[in-house]
């Protein structure tokens, strides 16, 4: 987002950063150099900043790669030696990690690093005296609860069984895990009993923090897995979450699906939560457009480096997409062209430059094999940077709200009302007013099956971090496919706790089927 306020005053509070960064426990000299700053309701605010700041890594960070390639979804597949990096890519897809796996132990201290900085925040205010005039905690921590609510359900959908910790204060080394069910409680009750207390304004001023609708598409996706994470569905409470969106009518469909995606995506009507990048003022950490583009890609969207040739999707995927889906068009497959309209070619090996989604195998030192997988333009590419992107990363958008209403329906035996959910169109105070199919350029549904809603939530939800977790709510995520992988072990639902966490702190106790 490139007008909130926020942002502008990150500089003013460096000193903060740099606190919080460096320390693991907070110790009375932190305190009195941060407490000078804590004097009114405006800097408090900006105090919050550290706590949104953090959430930077998450665009195509280890959590998206751990969501993603793990899935059907995205593949690395390695190019003679390219993307072989020790196998870790290979062991994404075909199911073979183990604890030691680097993004494991990058996803859990993004995680617990993120609550980290919540908790001391949370803790700083708490200690304030005076509390500054006019300033009102109890919305303070209401929308510290929440973002770190959100940090714990990535937790709880990728781990499991997870310590939870809120005092700032706790000894890591004697920290243990908590039931999966039990951390799921503690989510709900942290959203619930923050939401009367939660922003519910929509504009510049709330762009990229939370709000009440924010909280709101936390419990409907709580609520969407309870089944997987419990033991037992909670689809009615996960319907009335989505209600509590969508009949305020603030957030619209936009009536081009990607304009949720372009650089100055911040006009959309349909964005609930975002992360704020912007390459042009240093907001960076946002750069897929590196990771899927051929290495002469450049030539095409004038990037400022040559891009790395890695994550693409293939064909199984590719082909949910109808050809009349418009969709189908955030993919890239066939030939590339220059800037000027001359095909490329493929310098280094001399063939043509022509994407082709058919992946066979896993690996391959054919120089054909460096043009397979279709690779994403789902997020409008960024050009004259060395990478970064300044499109904001959409965490959570109406569109996904509206299947989840729709799949909940659905499952709670009311096939009518999820079709009438698909098909109806929806505008807003924000604008917007097209429906899921209409704006695809599809006919509405007449029908409706479980099959049915996981293809469309592929085709609506490609590539924005969450088809791990929608596998194994309808039960295929440890399926076999191409290329090479086999049927997976019902343990593979949940990864390892990472060694070097148990390495630290011996009390945490590994999830089942995992040796280390």
């Amino acid at each position: 987002m490139k007008h909130n306020q926020t942002l502008k005053l990150l500089i003013s509070i460096c000193f903060l950063l740099v606190t919080i960064y460096g320390c693991t426990k907070l110790d009375s000299k932190v305190y009195n150099q941060t407490t000078t700053f804590w004097n009114t309701p405006e800097q408090v605010e900006a105090g919050l900043a550290p706590a949104y700041i953090s959430l930077r890594g998450f665009a195509n960070g280890d959590i998206f790669s751990l969501q993603e390639v793990t899935s059907d979804e995205i593949i690395v597949p390695t190019r003679g030696s390219d993307w072989y990096d020790n196998g870790q890519w290979q062991q994404l897809w075909l199911h073979t990690w183990t604890s030691n796996l680097g993004f494991m132990n990058g996803a859990w201290e993004f995680i617990y690093s993120g609550i980290a900085r919540i908790n001391l925040i949370k803790y700083t205010v708490s200690n304030l005296k005076p509390i500054p005039a006019g300033l009102d905690t109890t919305k303070v921590f209401a929308e510290l609860n929440t973002l770190r609510a959100f940090y714990y359900y990535q937790a709880l959908d990728l781990f499991g069984n997870v310590p939870v910790v809120t005092d700032f204060n706790a000894d890591p080394a004697s920290l243990k895990n908590r039931p999966r069910a039990e951390v799921f409680a503690f989510i709900e009750h942290e959203l619930k009993t923050s939401l009367p207390y939660l922003n519910r304004t929509v504009d510049k001023s709330s762009y990229g923090k939370v709000t009440k609708w924010f909280g709101f598409a936390l419990l409907a996706k709580l609520y969407l897995n309870a089944q997987v994470y419990t033991g037992a569905p909670r689809w009615n409470e996960c319907m009335v979450a989505c209600d509590s969106i969508i009949n305020a009518n603030i957030y619209g469909l936009s009536n081009n699906f990607f304009d949720n995606f372009v650089i100055e995506n911040e006009k959309s009507p349909e964005n609930i939560f975002v992360i704020p990048y912007d390459a042009k003022r240093g907001l960076n950490g946002f750069n897929i457009q590196m990771f899927t583009l051929h290495y002469q890609s450049n030539e095409t969207y004038g990037l400022g480096a040559s891009p790395y040739n890695g994550f693409c999707s293939p064909a199984d995927f590719y082909n949910l997409f109808d050809s009349q889906d418009k969709r189908r068009d955030m993919f890239l497959v066939g030939q590339q062209y220059d800037r000027s309209g001359n095909p490329l070619r493929d310098k280094q090996v001399n063939l043509p430059l022509i994407f082709d989604p058919n992946i066979e195998v896993i690996s391959s030192t054919d120089p054909k094999f460096r043009l397979v997988g279709a690779r994403s333009r789902k997020y409008e590419f960024t050009p004259d940077t060395p990478g970064d992107m300044s499109n904001d990363f959409v965490v959570v958008r109406l569109g996904d709200i509206i299947l989840i209403k729709a799949e909940a329906a659905l499952r709670n035996g009311a096939a009518g009302d999820a079709i009438a959910t698909l098909n109806r169109s929806y505008g807003g105070l924000q604008g917007g007013g097209a429906s899921l199919r209409s704006r695809a350029g599809l006919a509405p549904f007449a029908a409706l099956t479980l099959d049915d809603m996981l293809k469309e939530r592929a085709r609506e939800m490609a590539w924005e971090g969450c088809r791990r977790t929608d596998l194994i709510r309808f039960g295929k995520y440890l399926d076999a496919r191409k290329p090479a992988k086999q049927v997976s072990g019902a343990f593979r639902t949940l990864f390892p706790i990472p060694k070097a966490q148990r390495d630290k702190n011996p009390s945490l106790v590994q999830n089942p089927g995992y040796a280390e």
